[in-house]
């Protein structure tokens, strides 16, 4: 039976993109993104899959949530379940590492296939707008006082925002075993949370907190940067006198069993989508910046990120 021309023409056009150099189009993908929606796992996922979809990098782009313990229960799904296909993937990141710690999670990031770091962020402190609390300097204050007394609403136990949590208490002078931190399972809950006024201050990348800043419903206190960040109107823990600097970072990974060959074509693919315009303007757009790191470079870094955090979670006390 003749092949339609249709077909023929543009298989012609993706052989010719390829040959070019330029970005084939990929076979459709699925990404695991293992926490709720509206949090950063989930914010990224669904902006590689816009900007895989509108660059034509990608047939098309499946995101599955799969929330629970910091990432972990995703993590052991997708290594089970997607053993040696190109074709599936999962974003993750610095909240991951503390959870597997903290949970020592029977299944690690050993068990899948480190790809490529996107995107980084620094921690934003906040309290929702009719909050009596004007600065980080009354928090501190209140935190010195009683630990307890001030409740801190972020992410997974263990994750970068637990850490920046114990980090502040630790730089002035509170035991950090002390702090009253609540971690929910995505972003959209720890929001939730502080903008009802059942935490005393939201912590989290920035990110998570951009849109309700803007629209006035949150303020921001502080930001754990070195410096202060173009666009954010709030000093860093620096300037505020404590010592802490944290930055998230998020990655994608594929799963373990790959092919040399599977390999190279998901990491083709994730380069292509980290050149478009599409996903640089995402950068722009939500205030994360470019950490793009792929490959060995990325392995090797990663390993040297576990071992840190091992090391930051002991010190605060949250890990043997």
């Amino acid at each position: 039976m003749p092949v339609p021309l249709r077909r023929l023409l543009a298989a012609a056009a993706i052989l010719a993109t390829a040959a070019a150099g330029g970005p084939a189009l990929a076979a459709n993908l699925k990404i695991i993104a293992p926490a709720s929606p509206g949090g950063g796992w989930d914010q990224t996922a669904r902006s590689m899959q816009q900007a895989m979809q509108s660059e034509k990098i990608a047939g098309s782009v499946q995101v599955e949530n799969v929330p629970g313990a910091g990432g972990t229960i995703g993590l052991a799904q997708f290594a089970n379940r997607a053993k040696g296909d190109p074709h599936q993937l999962i974003v993750g990141g610095y909240v991951m590492v503390g959870a597997i710690i903290m949970n020592d999670a029977p299944v690690t990031l050993d068990a899948v296939t480190p790809l490529a770091r996107l995107t980084g962020e620094y921690e934003a402190i906040v309290v929702a707008t009719d909050s009596p609390i004007k600065t980080i300097g009354e928090v501190i204050d209140k935190l010195k006082a009683n630990p307890g007394s001030v409740s801190w609403g972020g992410g997974s136990a263990g994750g970068t925002d637990h850490i920046a949590a114990g980090l502040i208490a630790k730089a002035v002078g509170v035991d950090p075993t002390k702090v009253n931190y609540i971690p929910f399972s995505g972003g959209g809950e720890s929001l939730a949370a502080v903008l009802g006024g059942q935490t005393t201050v939201g912590v989290s990348s920035y990110g998570e907190f951009d849109a309700q800043v803007k629209s006035g419903k949150l303020r921001v206190l502080a930001i754990t940067a070195p410096e202060r960040v173009p666009g954010i109107d709030a000093p860093t823990m620096k300037e505020s006198g404590v010592d802490v600097e944290v930055q998230n970072w998020r990655m994608v990974a594929g799963p373990p069993g790959l092919t040399p060959e599977g390999k190279a074509e998901i990491l083709k693919t994730i380069d292509d989508m980290a050149k478009t315009k599409t996903w640089r303007d995402t950068l722009k757009t939500k205030g994360w910046t470019d950490t793009y790191l792929a490959g060995d470079a990325f392995t090797a870094q990663l390993k040297e990120d576990i071992a840190k955090a091992h090391t930051i979670l002991r010190d605060i006390g949250l890990a043997e």
